[in-house]
Formats: structure tokens, sequence, C-alpha cells
């Protein structure tokens, strides 16, 4: 329906008003998505607006942000359906895809944050904190910056290979200030642990191809690049042998609101 009916129907007033914003545009970078794929709209038109951007803008990049089903939390009974037909979609016409699940980010809000009955208000503020922070060598100065075209070239071995899981630190609750400064070391190590992951997979049960570290705050790239080889070294078995150097790394000055480091 969302794909092919209604979707279809409605598809051209919503390339207007994605080609006005696109035209107002200095220097366009490319296209973030939010979308569920359970639902039927996220799945369903949700990649039929990606198919269409992708006509039209060839040459940007397109990123989306995809809330996977989990078999924990689920409230459709076709969400199966609905992920299967457009992981497909994605696969073919997304260039970078971050994929979230409510059941990991429930997960983070009940055993890191201590929320006993967590929100779509306190998932989604974790969801923001990863989104600003790829996000935001676009919008402040760095001393090592990074883009969305930048993060695609060093994260993606194969072009089909474009799934990425997040990580973030430090994990902190809607309103409430952070009580004490992580080190760089530490952020290092939360980031990469199973239990900041936005998605409900294991990250020890499998081996990473490439990573990205994205660093904001006031920290010197020397400790950053250490920490780097750090990791490299110390979980070398976690990462794949045959993409020597997978780990990259840029630093932003501004942290975000309310902390003064973050990753």
């Amino acid at each position: 329906k969302g794909h092919y009916t209604e979707g279809a129907e409605l598809i051209d007033s919503v390339l207007d008003v994605v080609r006005k914003e696109a035209e107002s545009c200095d220097c366009l970078q490319g296209f973030q998505i939010t979308h569920s794929l359970g639902g039927g709209t996220g799945s369903g038109m949700g990649t039929l607006l990606i198919s269409k951007i992708r006509e039209e803008y060839p040459d940007r990049i397109m990123c989306t942000y995809s809330v996977c089903p989990s078999p924990k939390v689920s409230d459709t009974v076709v969400e199966p359906y609905n992920a299967t037909l457009s992981v497909h979609q994605l696969v073919e016409n997304a260039d970078e895809v971050m994929c979230l699940d409510n059941e990991a980010l429930y997960d983070i809000c009940f055993r890191t944050l201590k929320l006993t009955t967590p929100t779509y208000g306190d998932l989604n503020h974790l969801v923001c904190a990863a989104m600003s922070g790829i996000t935001t060598c676009l919008r402040f100065p760095g001393q090592l910056n990074s883009d969305l075209r930048k993060l695609a070239v060093n994260l993606i071995p194969f072009p089909r290979l474009h799934f990425f899981m997040i990580g973030f630190a430090p994990l902190t609750s809607r309103g409430s200030q952070q009580y004490r400064a992580l080190t760089v070391p530490e952020l290092t190590q939360q980031q990469f642990d199973a239990k900041n992951m936005m998605c409900a997979a294991d990250p020890r049960h499998g081996r990473y191809l490439t990573a990205a570290c994205m660093f904001r705050g006031r920290m010197s790239t020397k400790e950053v690049d250490e920490q780097m080889l750090n990791v490299q070294n110390k979980n070398s078995s976690y990462f794949v042998e045959w993409i020597p150097n997978n780990i990259k790394a840029s630093v932003c000055d501004i942290p975000p609101k309310g902390l003064k480091m973050s990753t």
C-alpha cells in the first residue's frame, strides 16, 4: 500500500517539497531519511521516496536511519514482511543505513539510564544524540573533519555492505547533567561496548569490518590516535585482518549540550 498504491499517489507532492529544499541549498551533501521498517508507511513509502530521490540526485549521499523490527518489541503482525521487502530497496538505493531498534533502546533506558518506564521521548533522545553526532562535523568547526561522504568512503568495503551499528557514549538521560567528565580512553571503551549499541546485535559474536569514531569536545588528536591504535591492537580478534587500519577517527570541537565530551 505505502509503496505501490497510496504512496505512489502521494510521492509527487512529497518530491516537490524535497526539490524546493534541495534548490535552497548552497552545496547539497545528501539526504537523511528517518523511517521504521516495521510499519507500512516507513517501509513502503519511505523506500519509494528513497528510490525516487536516487533517480533525481544520483550523485548525492542517501543516508537512512532505519528502525528495524526486533523479536521482543513488536507492534505489528506484518513487521517481517515489511522489513524483508524494504531491506531489498535499502541494499539497492541507499548509501548508508544506520540500523536502530527499539529493543536495544529500551535496554539502554532500563539498564544504563535506570528508567523504570521509558517513553518514546526517552528513546528519541538517544537516537537524536547519535544523529547529531554523525552530522556534527558538517555543522561545527573541528580539528579533524568528516562528512557523510567521508563516512561512506571509510566504512563501506563493498557497495552493498552499508548497514551500520551505532554506539554512543556517554549515555545520559533527558534533562540530566553529566556528573563527571569522561576521558578519551573511557569514551572509546564505552562506544565499542555491547551495552551502548543502538541495535540488539552483540558485536562480540561477529567481527568488525570497519569502524568510524566521531569525538566531540576539547581533546588532543594525539590522544584520539593513540586510542584508535590501542583498540586495534587490544581487540585485534574482533577486526577482520584483511582490512588494515580499519578505524577512522574525526574530532569536532563543539560537544553536545550538557556534556564536556562525547563520541
